[in-house]
């Protein structure tokens, strides 16, 4: 898992928007990861969302994920 959530950070710091939604960050996992699940990729951002690296940012609609301190995000 940790390369999983390594793979998911260094997605989240070189991509150019400071929000992204799911599967916009499980594609880019898969690049590195062809074999990775989806509910792998899930539990490793919801452990960098509780490590506090990651955070989650609701539209009402859907949720997006976020780096924190990075772009306009609730703790800002």
């Amino acid at each position: 898992m940790d390369d999983l959530k390594k793979a998911i950070l260094d997605f989240a710091e070189n991509n150019k928007k400071s929000k992204f939604y799911f599967s916009d960050m499980e594609k880019a996992v898969k690049v590195e990861f062809p074999d990775a699940k989806a509910r792998d990729v899930k539990k490793a951002a919801t452990a960098l969302v509780n490590e506090e690296k990651l955070i989650y940012f609701s539209t009402g609609s859907s949720t997006m994920y976020g780096l924190k301190g990075r772009g306009q995000t609730e703790d800002h």
